[in-house]
């Protein structure tokens, strides 16, 4: 699901999309629905996604450079040094270590219970398919809704726990636009930045932080209230289905929100979420550093978060649009753009490229868990009906 790297909104509206096309109570029939996403069986197509994003690394990295006369940028990532170069992979690890604890610490609360190696493969799959395929993070989002379907967890809960993901991941990112703009533009933190990248991405934040914690007021059971009052017309199941994008929603964030309140509850899901954007800042810092540029600790948290930013607008796999909001936040803090660019370059290779390869190991490696969940179902399934009614799905 991923993150990471992670287009917040439209990961958010499309997970709790999926209890809206899907609101009706779990039929016998329900597994059999859930067929698998084909993401990785066409080779053609991932040649096709991998020969985009390689034609679009170039235009950003190598041609336009070059039309701007900033050739000095190709030619400081040959400077790089390979020290820091191992300190940005070790982060990165570190990142997407943190982001399958943040998920397991989720879904480890839930009826569903998942071991690491299982919550491994869901999340690095999904993240595979967030940056490979469908715009928005909509790849993942599909990916992991179908995994956690097939190990047996139920419809609501599945989106719940996925807005719950996303919420508490990006909770984190909003809070440190606000105190880290705000504590850098006073002075709190070392570091120089002008209004525009502190106190205006602070006050933005700090709107969008009201909406959510607005949101807990929804209640979860908004489905039933306006059922009882809108009758059994066509317009009103229609209202009723619609009722349960922010009725998930809400559900979701009152989820989050006890896992920040209860410490020894949801501690593995808050340390995944702050050490996941703690990692993803750390590979930035390294590749500047592997330049021979030290960037302060306020600019460098403060140009990471308002730098990606720029994922919410569409591209296709994620490229150009990151690229040019880090360059351009960069550029505006003082740094010279050719070695701005060269920066972005390696964190991007290092953060966004590098982990695809194991997403993809992970989606098959997943085929083989969900294969040996549906065996395990089975299994354990009595012959007769009532007994199948009240066995619980079994998972690993």
């Amino acid at each position: 699901m991923p993150a990471g790297d992670h287009e917040e909104e439209e990961e958010l509206d499309a997970t709790a999309a999926a209890v809206a096309v899907d609101a009706e109570p779990d039929t016998d029939e329900d597994e059999a629905e859930q067929s698998e996403p084909s993401f990785f069986d066409d080779p053609g197509q991932i040649t096709k996604t991998l020969v985009i994003v390689g034609v679009l690394v170039a235009a950003i990295y190598v041609v336009l450079p070059k039309l701007a006369g900033l050739d000095d940028a190709v030619e400081k990532l040959g400077e790089a040094q390979r020290s820091w170069l191992f300190v940005a992979i070790v982060a990165n690890v570190f990142a997407f270590g943190s982001y399958v604890a943040l998920f397991r610490g989720v879904v480890g609360e839930a009826s569903l219970k998942l071991n690491w190696r299982e919550s491994y493969q869901i999340t690095m799959a999904g993240l595979a398919a967030t940056r490979l395929f469908s715009a928005g993070g909509a790849g993942g989002i599909i990916l992991t809704y179908w995994a956690l379907r097939k190990a047996g967890m139920k419809r609501a809960e599945t989106a719940s726990r996925m807005v719950s993901f996303l919420v508490l991941l990006y909770a984190v990112y909003i809070v440190a636009v606000i105190v880290f703009g705000v504590t850098l533009r006073i002075g709190l933190i070392p570091g120089d930045g002008p209004v525009s990248m502190t106190i205006i991405p602070a006050g933005i934040a700090a709107v969008v932080l009201l909406v959510i914690l607005l949101m807990t007021l929804i209640p979860g059971d908004l489905q039933r209230r306006l059922d009882s009052r809108t009758g059994d017309g066509r317009l009103a199941r229609l209202t009723t289905r619609l009722a349960a994008v922010p009725a998930t929603v809400g559900d979701g964030i009152r989820t989050s929100w006890s896992f920040l309140r209860n410490p020894r509850q949801g501690w593995l899901a808050t340390f995944g979420a702050v050490g996941f954007w703690a990692a993803n800042i750390m590979i930035l810092w390294a590749s500047f550093r592997s330049l021979g540029v030290s960037v302060p600790l306020g600019e460098i948290v403060v140009g990471f978060f308002v730098g990606m930013a720029a994922n919410l607008a569409p591209a296709p796999a994620g490229v150009g649009a990151v690229d040019g909001g880090l360059i351009g936040a960069f550029a505006i803090l003082g740094y010279p753009l050719e070695t701005v660019i060269a920066a972005v370059l390696i964190y991007r290779l290092i953060a966004f490229y590098l982990p695809i390869p194991p997403g993809i190991i992970a989606f098959f490696q997943l085929r083989h868990t969900v294969a040996r969940w549906e065996q395990e179902r089975i299994a354990e399934k009595p012959g007769d009906e009532v007994g199948r009614a009240a066995k619980p799905a079994v998972t690993s």
